[in-house]
């Protein structure tokens, strides 16, 4: 193993083993810690965060919150080095973010942004972006390991804007996908066949990329081997509920949107596909 050329992952679930096979894929070493204890092929597997942290100066973090992180950051805080480049790929809250870069500072590491804009699959495949946020000469020092992730990156400018803008955006994907079970349900009840209804859609205006994505999954209610599960959505639509009421936004959708996801995640569809937002309408008396 080359230590220099050694990345390391803390997190491998869906995002975590995406960016792995990117980062493998782009000839990096990676050394990886999950909690589940489970290692995708061709990562090291390390014991836990601090052994992650111990053998690479490079490591990204793929973890559900920042309460997340900022929990692995105090656990290695004595780890860390001003050689430490930390980045961040969650999605969490602004705020805590910059806790988390404030207690890193102070040890001397540097920290980013990298949230990322798609689903694990497009990870894979490369198509998914980056939103950016941070010192930008520190970003421009890491474009190898950008550029190994995605085609496509935005820099948006201090710390915390790349996590704004991951909610900004999970807002808008989110009610796509709901919008497009709910006109499905509806085209059910008139008797259409949702395949057919589906082939059309994508020839209108009223057209949008979750009907690639998504489509075909709602109407054979097919939402197994997910790749972005229904409650790690709903974390984000709380915060960005709770982001909405601290900065007085009107945000009367997602308020909805937050009640349907709830209703399936009560269901027993949390580990699901966020295409499982379908059942929210195949059963509206339960709502």
């Amino acid at each position: 193993m080359n230590e220099e050329n050694t990345v390391g992952l803390i997190g491998l679930g869906l995002v975590g083993t995406a960016i792995s096979q990117r980062l493998i894929g782009s000839g990096y070493d990676v050394a990886g810690y999950d909690i589940s204890g489970k290692t995708p092929e061709a990562v090291i597997n390390c014991s836990n965060a601090v052994e992650v942290i111990s053998r690479c100066h490079r490591v990204v973090f793929c973890l559900p919150s920042s309460d997340v992180v900022m929990k692995v950051v105090q656990d290695c805080g004595d780890h860390f080095t001003k050689e430490h480049v930390i980045i961040d790929t969650g999605t969490g809250s602004p705020e805590e973010v910059s806790r988390v870069s404030e207690m890193l500072n102070s040890i001397g590491a540097s920290f980013f942004e990298a949230t990322i804009a798609g689903s694990s699959e497009l990870l894979k495949k490369k198509k998914a972006q980056l939103f950016l946020s941070g010192d930008k000469d520190l970003i421009d020092r890491e474009s190898d390991l950008i550029d190994s992730l995605t085609e496509k990156s935005f820099y948006l400018g201090a710390l915390g804007m790349a996590s704004r803008f991951k909610l900004v955006h999970n807002l808008i994907i989110g009610l796509n996908r709901a919008v497009l079970a709910e006109g499905l349900q509806f085209a059910e009840s008139y008797g259409f066949d949702s395949k057919e209804v589906l082939s059309i859609l994508k020839e209108t205006p009223a057209y949008s990329s979750v009907m690639d994505t998504k489509g075909d999954r709602m109407v054979n209610r097919d939402y197994s081997l997910p790749q972005a599960r229904v409650a790690q959505h709903l974390k984000d639509v709380k915060l960005i509920v709770k982001e909405s009421e601290k900065f007085k936004s009107s945000t009367p959708i997602s308020i909805l949107h937050e009640s349907l996801l709830e209703s399936i995640v009560d269901r027993g569809f949390g580990d699901e596909d966020n295409s499982a937002i379908m059942e929210a309408f195949n059963h509206p008396d339960e709502f």
